[in-house]
């Protein structure tokens, strides 16, 4: 009886807070008002490439699926769901919606009817976008992208945590609610850059450790974990700092610019969710744009300066044997190098390689169990992707020949231990199912 009075008790506190934030906090009427016969042409082109710039496709576009129109499932801490239809189509997308009713959602995660929206929808990130741009998303997906009729499903996400009143509470304690401004002692290509990487491009994302609520600890440069990595299914998503080991220390301007563009530079190339980035979205970037983006980044100070540790990686490289160079001199030399130089603008190179060198080594396990789609510039698909390897090695051999390696060629990175990798071998099975994967490719 105590523990369904205490019960009682917080849920009581909960829906007294709620009250509270709607009265202080909550969805705004956005001034922003429009009729689609007030669009320019200009408006609704600069909104289609606004839309690449927050690769929207990627979510909202099932596996051969039709633009737009939902139904990729997505894995969250909380539950699978479905991506929504956000076509122009009145019934089942976005059609009825009025200008202000996609400014809410869009920036504040609130949809017709003050329905919250799970923040799978990057919300606290787009809040960062402004008005004009918002108008000229509006404009193209209200004139530009085709109406689809597709029903959104709903989530699987279990009762109690299926409700959505909270989120009104979780917004008000966690996402930011103010449009980017210009910071005044910045050039012109830094506050570019930092709107697209803290708005459109919604890197933290992925790249912004999370907190126990499961929200970005930082949302700028002003937080000291901002794009410092995270984890993402099963993937790592690195540290987007100036660290020279597991960052972008080394990388300049134009290695960043060239990465965004291509998927490759001469340190790495993109692999899991960051190669949907490229292929659907910032290929589509212009250079002056690309440019600003790797301006911005290349100011934020190293990880390890912003939380008071050693660049130094502590942990790790002891005598690992000879079992682990065998394995690569049997599997990888002839593709990266004796050396892990890997092979011109082709092939990335493993020494120096900020991924191999990621003191989270979940990527580094993902892409040698099941390899990587392939990267897809101008329409055309790489040819030199990296292909799986779950079959020809087991846990400690491929346990070895990760951890040579992270401890070779200057590389210096903690050891990957078998039962690591076991569990992600284990929770990605899905990727022996060949429909699934020439699916997913």
């Amino acid at each position: 009886m105590r523990i369904f009075g205490w019960i009682v008790g917080v849920l009581a506190a909960c829906m007294v807070l709620l009250v509270l934030v709607v009265v202080v906090r909550g969805p705004a009427l956005s001034t922003l008002q429009a009729s689609a016969a007030a669009f320019s042409a200009e408006e609704v082109s600069r909104g289609e490439y606004l839309a690449r710039a927050g690769n929207c496709a990627a979510c909202h576009t099932a596996h051969g699926g039709q633009d737009f129109a939902g139904g990729l499932k997505m894995a969250t801490p909380l539950g699978v769901i479905e991506a929504t239809n956000i076509t122009p189509d009145p019934e089942t997308g976005i059609g009825a919606y009025s200008l202000q009713d996609f400014d809410l959602a869009m920036r504040q995660g609130v949809a017709p009817g003050r329905r919250y929206l799970y923040p799978a929808m990057p919300y606290p990130s787009y809040a960062r976008i402004s008005d004009a741009d918002i108008r000229s998303l509006y404009a193209y997906f209200m004139t530009a992208v085709a109406p689809v009729k597709r029903a959104n499903a709903p989530t699987s996400i279990p009762w109690p945590l299926n409700m959505r009143w909270p989120l009104a509470v979780w917004n008000t304690l966690f996402a930011p609610s103010e449009p980017y401004h210009d910071s005044p002692d910045a050039s012109a290509a830094w506050n570019r850059g930092a709107y697209l990487v803290q708005g459109l491009g919604h890197c933290g994302a992925c790249h912004t450790p999370r907190g126990i609520a499961q929200q970005e600890r930082a949302y700028d440069e002003q937080g000291r974990l901002f794009l410092t990595g995270g984890q993402l299914d099963h993937w790592s998503a690195p540290d987007l700092g100036g660290n020279p080991r597991r960052g972008l220390g080394q990388w300049s301007e134009a290695d960043i610019a060239r990465f965004l563009k291509t998927g490759r530079n001469r340190f790495s190339s993109s692999f899991g969710t960051m190669t949907e980035v490229i292929n659907s979205s910032t290929q589509y970037l212009s250079d002056a744009d690309l440019t600003a983006i790797g301006v911005y980044l290349k100011a934020l100070r190293p990880a390890a300066e912003a939380t008071g540790t050693s660049t130094r990686l502590t942990a790790a490289c002891a005598p690992i044997g000879d079992s682990g160079a065998t394995e690569y001199w049997r599997y990888c030399s002839s593709c990266h190098g004796a050396k892990g130089e890997g092979q011109g603008a082709h092939i990335a190179p493993l020494a120096g390689n900020p991924a191999i060198q990621d003191p989270d080594p979940s990527s580094v396990i993902n892409i040698t169990l099941n390899g990587s789609m392939p990267i897809v510039i101008g329409g055309l698909p790489d040819r030199y992707k990296m292909p799986p390897f779950r079959n020809v090695m087991d846990d400690r051999e491929l346990a070895a020949l990760l951890n040579y390696m992270r401890c070779s060629w200057g590389n210096e990175a903690s050891l990957v231990r078998h039962d690591q990798i076991a569990k992600i071998r284990s929770a990605t099975e899905y990727v022996r199912d060949q429909a699934q994967l020439l699916q997913m490719q």
